[in-house]
């Protein structure tokens, strides 16, 4: 058997060449074979057609039309975010030119877990890392698999901050600390204050890194109150970390950033902002003034595979002080050996909590060198337009009620008078015959559809083609439940 030609080396383009018009076509073949925004029968229907078009896994032999079929099974039982009716979650279709440009990562494979795998990548990397997080008024950043990662990756260097600070003060003043206080400082760890309206991995992260239990505040307004910080923070005992929120996933709210930036500083707490949905506001002249406060966090998260059109994954988290990431720092001989490093080949195992690591950060680049910070800008006001127009719409119709006015580009509505178990089924019809994809939020004591609009190709007429499927879903009773 002949070795199977490489995506790489210097035949490698020739061989991808055909390879890429069977994925084209297949693409194209299985979008209109699904024929709209998700695949038509729900859950165990889909299964079924995937195990039709796989069937043995591993077959003894391979087959030569694996890539055309596996493709376009993979497109017809796909959801559409490039679909005007796909605008369930933070889920956004990737521009081209970034997905051109991820398929070059892919092909050449280099991994950033040492120089001598991505010399160039590494490079690129550190430019525009730094150049992200100078746009979010911090220092340095991170590339991670996404806004999870990224809070992960702030708490664990907070808690690691805070036992170095501890380990210093014993060091300076030991005759001062009684036994009990010794042994807080060499094993306290910092606590997470956070709102009820934060992202569900930041507790996660908590209990992962074997933090004390969070402190969650309430946010019946859906934000942060800075008084009920400041009430809090005056009581808890501790080192603390304050996570704050630009863009909460259910309704795209951003806390009062500069309000409890300040209630840390008077307190001393750690500031972390999670603004995995709402950075992309730094590229629009227009909205970027809604982060004001963003510099004052020690650490952000960024994540632009939500407003920053880029394929899963391309996450960051920025800090301000380049000194919190010797945390991370690691020794593998065969990969950062110490005369390496010393004769100057770059150290990456700091730069991640991962070893083998692709150079996400190329699709990254092209973006930002093709569209500009005023192609970006343009994107981001088009989305958060398209959400006012959709709003106005909720608010015109007699039969639906609109939640609020959008901060982002996420719009809450429901049927007037319907109850959450109606709601809820009115959802599932529509996923269930593929005729829209929205999301839901439980907001003041009520289930909420939303609609999260990322498309900046979406169009009003797509707005109202939307609302009069839920209309009609509604008026057809006996939705599943």
């Amino acid at each position: 058997m002949p070795i199977p030609p490489l995506a790489s080396g210097p035949q490698g383009p020739d061989a991808l060449r055909p390879l890429l018009d069977t994925v084209l076509d297949a693409l194209r073949a299985g979008t209109r074979a699904r024929g709209g925004p998700l695949p038509v029968g729900g859950p165990e229907a889909v299964a079924a057609r995937v195990r039709e078009a796989v069937g043995d896994v591993l077959p003894a032999q391979g087959a030569p039309d694996a890539l055309r079929a596996l493709v376009h099974m993979f497109a017809e039982g796909a959801a559409d975010p490039a679909d005007p009716l796909c605008a369930a979650h933070l889920h956004c279709p990737p521009l081209a030119a970034a997905t051109a440009a991820d398929l070059a990562a892919s092909a050449l494979n280099p991994s950033l877990d040492s120089w001598d795998q991505a010399p160039a990548a590494s490079a690129l990397e550190a430019l525009v890392t730094r150049a992200l997080a100078a746009e979010a008024g911090l220092a340095d950043a991170l590339v991670t698999t996404g806004g999870t990662e990224a809070n992960q990756l702030a708490l664990l260097l907070a808690r690691e901050r805070t036992r170095e600070q501890s380990r210093q003060e014993t060091r300076e003043r030991p005759r001062e600390l009684t036994r009990e206080q010794a042994r807080a400082a060499h094993g306290g760890t910092v606590r997470l204050v956070c709102g009820a309206n934060a992202h569900h991995s930041l507790p996660r992260a908590a209990w992962l890194l074997g933090l004390p239990e969070p402190v969650v505040l309430p946010t019946p307004a859906g934000v942060l109150d800075p008084a009920v910080l400041d009430e809090a923070l005056t009581h808890l005992e501790g080192p603390l970390l304050v996570a704050a929120t630009a863009g909460t996933t259910d309704a795209g709210l951003i806390d009062p950033l500069p309000d409890i930036a300040a209630r840390c500083a008077v307190h001393g707490a750690r500031l972390h902002i999670d603004a995995a949905y709402g950075a992309g506001l730094l590229f629009s002249d227009r909205h970027r003034a809604r982060l004001t406060g963003l510099d004052a966090a020690d650490t952000v998260t960024l994540d632009l595979h939500k407003l920053g059109w880029q394929p899963v994954a391309a996450g960051l988290l920025a800090v301000r002080d380049p000194g919190d990431l010797a945390a991370l720092r690691q020794r593998a001989d065969y990969l950062n050996a110490d005369d390496d490093t010393e004769a100057g080949l770059p150290d990456l195992l700091g730069r991640s909590l991962r070893t083998s690591r692709r150079p996400d950060i190329l699709k990254i680049a092209v973006t930002l060198k093709t569209l500009g910070r005023t192609g970006l800008g343009q994107l981001v006001d088009r989305v958060c337009a398209l959400a006012h127009e959709f709003a106005d719409l909720v608010g015109n119709h007699p039969r639906l009620d609109l939640h609020d006015r959008p901060t982002l580009s996420t719009v809450l509505f429901r049927p007037t008078g319907a109850s959450d178990d109606t709601v809820a089924a009115v959802r599932r019809r529509l996923l269930t015959e593929g005729r829209a994809v929205l999301g839901r939020a439980r907001l003041d004591g009520r289930l909420w559809l939303k609609a999260t609009l990322l498309n900046p190709a979406t169009s009003p007429a797509d707005l109202a083609a939307l609302l009069t499927l839920v209309e009609a879903t509604l008026a057809e009773g006996n939705t599943p439940g």
